[in-house]
């Protein structure tokens, strides 16, 4: 999408966003593109809510929200941009008024729907990277095909119940070989038959496991914008909770 004019941050901006500012791989230009940046965000339940919550306070200009539930009291244990007030309410205006009330400097777009076949084109179309917070495959694999069409960068993670993985997405660009990156195919071809994969609803989850994987896709994101670091294109990480573990496995594109 074409590129905005850069707003300059505020006094008060430059005082929120002090300790990034002085960190040399941050910076003013980078808190700047931060505040440039228009960023989606699908699903706010257990991932997109600490995905929101950080990408509000690290001064995100621009956050999308596309959920069409609405708060219920078994959502708490683990989706923290909600609380016990909000019960019954949108899942997209209890995240707007939260991130409100974090960073008044964040503008919020809220999209009361599910992502589908018919509308994800043109909300994808109003951002430069995706969130993937879904907690199912049809999205999933929808989300990742529209946005490597719309060629817009994909942070998507998934979680078990003691367990998470994590990566980012841009198979329309090529990596350090040369070698085009891989596509969220290259890593699961199919999608798992119906019912074989038990809903958090059905084997549960820990809510703080949310937390940690929520956060680190936070962490993508901010890479991705402001340019810092190495982001998780053409790797897999994966988290064991229970053993306090992490791994990184790389993948790459498949025979065509």
């Amino acid at each position: 999408m074409a590129e905005t004019p850069p707003l300059p941050l505020s006094e008060s901006e430059l005082e929120r966003y002090a300790r990034h500012i002085v960190l040399p791989e941050v910076g003013g230009a980078g808190q700047q593109r931060l505040k440039n940046a228009r960023v989606l965000v699908i699903g706010a339940g257990g991932l997109g809510a600490p995905v929101l919550c950080y990408l509000a306070a690290a001064g995100i200009g621009t956050l999308g929200v596309v959920d069409d539930d609405e708060v219920s009291l078994s959502n708490l244990q683990r989706q923290v941009i909600h609380d016990t007030a909000r019960v019954g309410v949108s899942k997209v205006e209890s995240a707007k008024a939260s991130i409100a009330r974090i960073n008044p400097h964040v503008a919020v777009e809220t999209h009361p729907v599910r992502l589908d076949e018919d509308n994800a084109t043109g909300i994808i179309a109003r951002y430069d990277v995706v969130v993937d917070g879904s907690d199912n495959f049809a999205t999933r694999y929808l989300l990742a095909d529209t946005c490597e069409a719309m060629k817009r960068p994909l942070v998507t993670a998934a979680v078990g119940r003691f367990d998470g993985s994590l990566t980012v997405l841009k198979p329309f660009e090529t990596g350090a070989d040369g070698a085009v990156l891989p596509t969220y195919r290259d890593l699961f071809p199919e999608p798992p038959p119906a019912g074989l994969v038990p809903s958090c609803a059905e084997a549960g989850i820990v809510g703080a496991l949310t937390g940690v994987m929520g956060t680190l896709e936070a962490m993508e994101v901010i890479k991705l914008i402001t340019g810092i670091g190495e982001p998780l294109t053409g790797r897999l990480l994966l988290y064991d909770a229970l053993a306090a573990r992490f791994e990184t496995v790389k993948y790459r594109r498949r025979t065509r």
